[in-house]
């Protein structure tokens, strides 16, 4: 190489003249290193902040992850139900007696005495019937009994005279005996007959539509002139009676409590159309069975009415104790309705859901009064998921903050 082209290289000129001088090697070489040194650093520190960049990133998309994955939920605490004692049931009056009143006898209603709403007393007359054919009968029972009485004096004249012959030995001993057989035969017809016109007397009495006791009428289904036919088979009732003092009141009451109640207990009844009354009777008769249909226990409550007030056949409330201890109330939007049976998602100190059996009491609208299940102390999830489970970790989110909110 010239000159020229080591000084356009920078290479400076050997020192013995012979031309330009080059590095050492050894300085090349260290030269060298420190580039690759420092080549590699670059390139490392690039990579550490990949990676460092990399980690970074997982970790906040993991916090993100598991944020957007926990489930806030709100909570509230069961409070005890006030009154726990009563429950108020459907009930119905019906009075302490009542039936329907038929005629025994046919014939045409003459006259009748009474509407619906008076107040009758046992054996007071409510109607009359006309019978003709029965009062022929009897007529005709009369007269054959007439005609026994006389076939009976002729066979007691009889026997007696054929008594004294057979005493001279003047007739036979079967000839005795056939006169005391038609003596006999007499004195059964002259029975019958007896017991014919008693009947058609007792059959004419019904004639007469009187009050089995003392009560209200409260239907009349006949008017004048009406055709009445005896029994309840085929014909109506001419009347309707009830006896309004006392009441009886007739209470279904669910399974649930149907070992709470027992004979004596003292209820208060309540009608809607007298507001601000109350009226207290006393539970008379309990049935011995379960309804099968209904699963309900038929309660009978006497209810004394010596105003009148109350009328059978009228819809009351009935105030039942339902338990010996006091239910707790939680909110309707609380249960959860799963295949095994009602739950209620209650939260524990760890955040962990359980899902607790319920028994539900009473369900009174917006709340629920749950007979055994839960503690007043449980922390019970409102409007819970579908989704939930046993087992779920949940956070609880505070009085007044927002779900959307860590």
């Amino acid at each position: 190489m010239t000159e020229e082209s080591h000084a356009s290289l920078a290479i400076p000129p050997r020192e013995d003249g012979d031309g330009p001088m080059l590095p050492p090697r050894d300085r090349v070489w260290r030269r060298a290193k420190i580039a690759l040194v420092v080549v590699l650093a670059l390139l490392a520190v690039g990579a550490l902040r990949s990676v460092v960049a990399n980690i970074w990133n997982e970790r906040a998309a993991a916090s993100a992850t598991a944020q957007n994955a926990k489930q806030y939920v709100d909570v509230v605490t069961p409070k005890m139900a006030k009154g726990a004692g009563d429950m108020l049931l459907p009930g119905t009056l019906r009075g302490f007696v009542e039936s329907p009143i038929y005629a025994r006898a046919t014939g045409y209603l003459l006259h009748w005495y009474v509407d619906i709403g008076a107040h009758v007393k046992q054996g007071q007359l409510l109607a009359d019937l006309d019978t003709p054919e029965i009062d022929q009968e009897l007529a005709q029972a009369r007269a054959q009994r007439q005609q026994a009485s006389a076939s009976l004096a002729l066979a007691k004249t009889t026997l007696e005279r054929w008594q004294q012959l057979r005493q001279r030995d003047a007739v036979s001993q079967q000839e005795l005996d056939d006169r005391q057989g038609a003596y006999n035969q007499g004195v059964a017809n002259l029975a019958a007959a007896d017991a014919n016109v008693k009947r058609l007397r007792q059959l004419e009495s019904f004639k007469r539509i009187v009050a089995p006791f003392d009560g209200v009428i409260t239907q009349r289904n006949v008017d004048i002139g009406d055709l009445i036919t005896a029994g309840s088979a085929t014909s109506r009732a001419l009347f309707a009676l009830a006896q309004a003092n006392p009441l009886r009141v007739y209470v279904q009451l669910p399974q649930a409590y149907s070992q709470n109640v027992k004979v004596g207990m003292p209820v208060e009844i309540t009608q809607a159309e007298l507001p601000g009354q109350s009226f207290r009777g006393t539970i008379t008769h309990v049935s011995g069975a379960i309804d099968v249909i209904t699963r309900s226990l038929q309660i009978e409550v006497t209810l004394p009415n010596p105003d009148d007030k109350l009328r059978p056949g009228a819809y009351v409330q009935v105030a039942m104790p339902q338990s010996q201890h006091a239910h707790m109330l939680v909110p309707g939007n609380t249960l959860l309705f799963r295949a095994e049976g009602p739950r209620l998602a209650v939260v524990d100190r760890d955040g962990v859901v359980h899902l607790h059996k319920v028994t539900i009491a009473q369900d009174l609208g917006q709340e629920l009064e749950i007979d055994s299940g839960i503690a007043p102390t449980d922390k019970i999830v409102v409007n819970p998921s579908d989704s939930i489970a046993e087992g779920d970790h949940v956070n609880i989110v505070p009085p007044g903050a927002d779900k959307g909110l860590s």
